[in-house]
């Protein structure tokens, strides 16, 4: 059965604060680094839809929520995952992304979101994303587990509800709506191919696949959205709208799984 509208809206609201109130205050060991590193990614995404949620004039007080909460939050855990990086190379990744996120964090609360600073700001945004994922991949091949890999898997698809996103609302501005959406279509099938492999994992406790049939319902609404207007048309509050809670719903369960996945011992 399909949540109903005041369901998905709940979630959503929810899901401003939850990574503020799921995470340690420090990483524990590295399956929370792995879930960490991966949340950067998420978190590099995430600014960039609210930021573009700004420039439409759409969810303005929980899209300023957003911002700035996950500013705050990828600062927090940039240093927690710089101090716990246990090889030169990890310690190098991060301080380029250091470096990076400074340039990033400048475009989004140097002036006001605006259509004409917007290739930029997606520009800033890649290089977060490239390096915050370059640092996940490293803490995962440290740990060198099946489950590790798992936490990366499932901590990409927040990723990408929040690219599909983000891409979503530059396209309607439009800000190179080409690649925007080519964008889409590869983070699509790239989550619905990662969907298959979670809920085929061993380590797929019955829990963790309850959530994944959560996240399973919450994807064909969030699909649905980002349907609703072909790139080509002009925007609409309502379809942006649609997109900008459905992203923050799907985040919120898969959010919840990885930290189960995480949470695992072996």
């Amino acid at each position: 059965m399909k949540p109903s509208l005041l369901s998905r809206r709940t979630l959503m609201i929810a899901a401003v604060g939850l990574p503020l109130l799921s995470v340690h205050a420090q990483v524990t060991d590295l399956g929370d680094a792995i879930n960490k590193a991966g949340r950067q990614r998420m978190l590099s995404q995430r600014m960039g839809k609210a930021w573009l949620a700004l420039v439409h004039g759409i969810e303005k007080s929980t899209a300023q929520a957003a911002l700035d909460k996950s500013m705050a939050l990828f600062d927090r855990q940039l240093v927690e995952l710089k101090s716990y990086a246990s090889s030169a190379d990890i310690k190098d990744t991060y301080s380029k992304l250091e470096t990076s996120w400074n340039g990033y964090k400048a475009a989004l609360v140097g002036s006001a979101p605006s259509r004409e600073n917007a290739a930029n700001m997606l520009q800033l945004n890649a290089g977060v994303l490239t390096l915050a994922h370059q640092g996940t991949v490293q803490y995962e091949m440290v740990q060198a587990k099946p489950l590790g890999k798992l936490v990366n898997i499932a901590g990409r698809q927040r990723m990408l509800s929040q690219r599909m996103a983000m891409y979503f609302m530059a396209a309607r501005l439009p800000v190179d709506a080409a690649t925007a959406s080519a964008e889409i279509e590869k983070a699509r099938s790239e989550f619905s191919g990662a969907m298959v492999l979670l809920h085929k994992a061993p380590e797929t406790t019955q829990k963790i696949e309850d959530d994944l049939k959560v996240a399973d319902g919450q994807w064909l609404f969030f699909e649905s959205a980002l349907k609703k207007v072909t790139l080509t048309e002009s925007s609409t509050p309502k379809a942006l709208i649609d997109v900008f809670q459905a992203s923050e719903n799907l985040l919120i369960v898969m959010d919840r799984v990885t930290g189960m996945y995480a949470n695992q011992r072996t």
